[in-house]
Order: C-alpha cells, then structure tokens, then sequence
C-alpha cells in the first residue's frame, strides 16, 4: 500500500486566513469495547507551518507498533504545545461517544491553553465574528485536561510536558488566534463546547474538517501518533493487572478481536468495558 506523506497544505491555508496557533486533532479507541477514547491535540504556531517534517511522519495507522513508538520519541519534542485527553468507558456508557469524543477533545485543549499560559504564549478565540464563547475566560481555573471520569471510572491522567516548547519570544505580543483541524467529516469539538461535562476554553478554535485529515496534515498526523501510542502504553499497563489479564489488552489494546470476545463470553464484561454496546 502507497502510503501518503503530509504535509503543511491545509496548515497553510489557515495561516492565510489569520491562524496564529494551529491545533491537529485525532481521536484513537473510538471502536474499542473497552478502555477510553483519547483525543490527541498538536499545536503549531504560524511560524512553524512549513518547517521540515519529522523523518516517517504519518496517520499512525500506517505504522507498525514499532515504527510508532520510535516516531513518538521524536513527535514528543516537535509540536509547540500538545497534550492527550480522555474520556472514561463509563462517560462514553452515559454520554454516548460523540459527546466522550468533544469532552476528551476539549480536555486536551484546556491543558494546552495552560501549557501555553505557562510558555508566555498570548491565545484568543479563532473566529473574528462575536459568539456566546467568546467571552473572556481565566485560564486560572481551566479543568485539567484529563479527569478522573464518571464515579468510579478509571481515567489516567495525561499530562504531557512541553519538551522543547517554543515560545518564540510571544510574551506581550499580539495574541494568537487560534484555529483547528479535525480528522474526519464531523466537527464533534465544537458541539461539545456547551456541555456541562466540558473544560471552560477561553479562546475557541476555529474549527475545520477534514476527511484523512491524519493522513494529509502534519498536525493531525503529529496528534494521532501520540494519541496512538498514549493509549497503547495505557492499555499494556493496564493488562498487567490480574483482574484484567484475560482480555489480553496487551495484544487487541481493547478492541474488539475474536480473543477478546471469547473472554469477555467466558468472564463478563471487566469495569473497563463499555457495557451499553454490544461486546460478545
């Protein structure tokens, strides 16, 4: 199979109509039966689009397990800013997956916010025309990127460093506006912006689609490695556990194999398992 290398095409687009900070978004673990669904969210500024890419860039679904942990090695330090959010089994259970999907979305974007508070950066709402969102909001009291779910469901908590951030010497300067890109037809972020179950963001991404958005934009292929490997990393853990050990996680990182639902058959569904969908 070709596979296809991305480039800065639709980065640049943006940076045309005015982005100051580019956010690549992907969701991995949206049709796994159990675990949680993650967000990734890889954020550029202006400045960066165009830059050389990282050697073997690609939609981590191109890419052996191998090959992706190498690439994150080096995806870690890349972006500006960027961080991986979650949403619990048990949300996904009570919410639906859309909603778990804009939640976890929105978790990673309210640490990057913090991430950027933090290297100086000055962020403000993508859109230029005034909406119920663009209210000025303190990041002093952002909700963590990830939280600890619904009652008693397990969410690890992703906090990612800002190895290498460059601020490029934006303290005081004139705030960036702040644009999305999201793998995939639906813009799922910014329905999930009212929920109650979501983060405050004080500056709202201006928000475009676009289908093989992992596979043709090097933000998005950027987010969904490390989304990608995040999860995998949580799912081998998590498979060490003896009360989880029959799933074999560690193999089918809760997706739904044949193994998988032979022992969810044999077992029952673990408190890890998406119970409202059809397991066996």
């Amino acid at each position: 199979m070709t596979q296809i290398i991305p480039t800065w095409e639709t980065e640049s687009q943006l940076v045309a109509q005015g982005a100051g900070l580019i956010c690549g978004f992907d969701e991995v673990g949206r049709g796994a039966l159990a675990g949680p669904v993650m967000v990734g969210c890889a954020a550029f500024q202006a400045s960066r689009v165009g830059e050389q890419l990282p050697k073997h860039l690609r939609d981590s679904k191109m890419l052996n397990e191998k090959s992706r942990e190498k690439l994150y090695s080096s995806l870690s330090s890349w972006p500006d800013l960027w961080a991986v959010g979650a949403a619990s089994n048990a949300e996904i259970d009570a919410w639906g997956i859309s909603l778990a999907l804009g939640v976890a979305a929105l978790r990673a974007l309210a640490k990057v916010e913090q991430q950027a508070k933090e290297a100086g950066l000055a962020l403000t709402s993508g859109s230029l025309q005034p909406s119920l969102f663009d209210e000025i909001i303190s990041t002093d009291n952002l909700e963590p990127s990830v939280v600890s779910g619904a009652g008693d469901a397990k969410v690890p908590d992703v906090r990612e460093p800002v190895d290498g951030a460059d601020t490029g010497g934006m303290s005081g300067a004139e705030p960036l506006r702040v644009f999305g890109i999201l793998d995939g037809p639906n813009d799922y972020i910014s329905k999930a912006l009212g929920s109650q179950h979501a983060p405050q963001i004080a500056a709202i991404p201006q928000m475009s689609t676009q289908v093989k958005g992992d596979a043709h934009c090097a933000s998005v292929a950027a987010a969904s490695d490390l989304a990608k490997v995040t999860r995998d990393r949580i799912m081998e853990e998590l498979a060490q556990q003896d009360k989880y050990a029959a799933y074999e996680w560690q193999n089918n990182k809760g997706y739904g194999t044949k193994a998988h639902r032979e022992a969810i058959k044999k077992h029952g569904p673990s408190d890890l398992h998406r119970v409202t969908w059809r397991l066996v």
